[in-house]
């Protein structure tokens, strides 16, 4: 599909290139290749940019969640882990396979898999 854009596709989890066929083949394991348009998907990696990013933001929602929530309502603490430990891991389970298709959307859009890697500038 001309005219998509690469990382509301990796977002939405689909090709980079084509916009179309799926990234993932599991959860989170890339597809070998795009079903749509034949794209090589097997040459790209994340590495742990995408778990970074999740780390962050969700450690952040919940901690200021279950803190907000302590000092507000004073709950027992296990009914403050009962409440945010479910919540911190939907969270992060819900933020991880996105962020992982946006961080091989940006991959593909600037072309980093054609990086050199011999040392020349």
């Amino acid at each position: 599909m001309k005219g998509h854009n690469p990382l509301l596709a990796g977002l939405a989890g689909r090709c980079p290139n084509c916009g179309e066929g799926p990234l993932f083949s599991g959860f989170l394991k890339v597809a070998a290749r795009c079903e749509a348009c034949g794209y090589d998907l097997a040459k790209a990696d994340s590495g742990d940019g995408p778990a970074v990013f999740v780390i962050l933001i969700a450690g952040f929602l919940a901690c200021f969640g279950a803190l907000f929530t302590q000092f507000s309502f004073d709950p027992p603490v296990w009914l403050t882990m009962v409440i945010w430990l479910p919540i911190t891991l939907f969270l992060c389970l819900g933020l991880l396979r996105p962020f992982k298709g946006v961080m091989l959307a940006a991959q593909f859009a600037n072309r980093a898999s054609e990086a050199r890697h011999d040392g020349e500038h």
